[in-house]
Parts: C-alpha cells; sequence; structure tokens
C-alpha cells in the first residue's frame, strides 16, 4: 500500500525560472516573511515552489490555503497534477497573484494533496 505523498521542499519566492537547456528550477527572492508600511497590504505576485515525492500514480489533487487561524482558511490554489511514479521528483509551481492581508499577524498555510494533509506552516506579516 503506497503511503501519503512526502514533502521534499516549501519554498515562497518572488520567481522560479527553468533552464530551458537542463530544466534546473532557480528560486530567486525566497522569504519567509512580509514586511508592510500599513495594513491592509496587498502583496503583488509570489510564488510557492514545492517538490513532492512518494506520489502514487495517477492524477492528483493540490489545495493550498491560507488564513489567521485554521477555522479561517479559504483556498488559495487548487490544481491537478500527474505523478507517473512514486520515486518520481514533482516539482509544483504556484504563482499567487495580489493576496491581501487586512492587518498584521501569523497567517497559516495549509497544503493537501488529495485532502490529506502534507504540511502545516504560517508565514509572518508585519
Amino acid at each position: 500500500m503506497q503511503g501519503k505523498p512526502q514533502l521534499l521542499a516549501w519554498i515562497c519566492c518572488d520567481g522560479v525560472h527553468i533552464d530551458p537547456s537542463t530544466g534546473k528550477h532557480t528560486l530567486l527572492g525566497i522569504f519567509s516573511n512580509i514586511k508592510a508600511r500599513k495594513f491592509p497590504v496587498t502583496h503583488p505576485r509570489m510564488f510557492w515552489f514545492l517538490s513532492l515525492t512518494d506520489v502514487a500514480p495517477g492524477k492528483h489533487q493540490l489545495k493550498i490555503s491560507m488564513g489567521r487561524g485554521m477555522e479561517e482558511t479559504r483556498p488559495l490554489v487548487q490544481r491537478e497534477f500527474e505523478s507517473t511514479s512514486p520515486v518520481q521528483r514533482i516539482n509544483l509551481i504556484n504563482e499567487v497573484q495580489r493576496l491581501t492581508f487586512r492587518e498584521g499577524g501569523e497567517y497559516s498555510i495549509l497544503i493537501e494533496v488529495d485532502e490529506e494533509t502534507i504540511l502545516l506552516t504560517s508565514i509572518q506579516v508585519s
């Protein structure tokens, strides 16, 4: 029986470049918090880069939700992806535009694959 997918990397950054000749990913402007001069603040554009393995062959659903508390989370990313083998490393690039934070504080980020929690983390906004 196949276990749940394993998260190898979760990176929040300003951009992701994929070299057309090698397929290598370059992550630009990695950050773990957001600073604002005043609230509400809208972050113009960020990328959430995930690398997964141990994903059973077939189609799967990725869902990333965010909120001030777990009861307030709302989905920001919902997309399908495919795995060809459990040993495959799957890199998923998720662009999030115009994300508004009404106030400062800690925001929870919940990452799920096929409705199973892969990671619960947070980002600080101040």
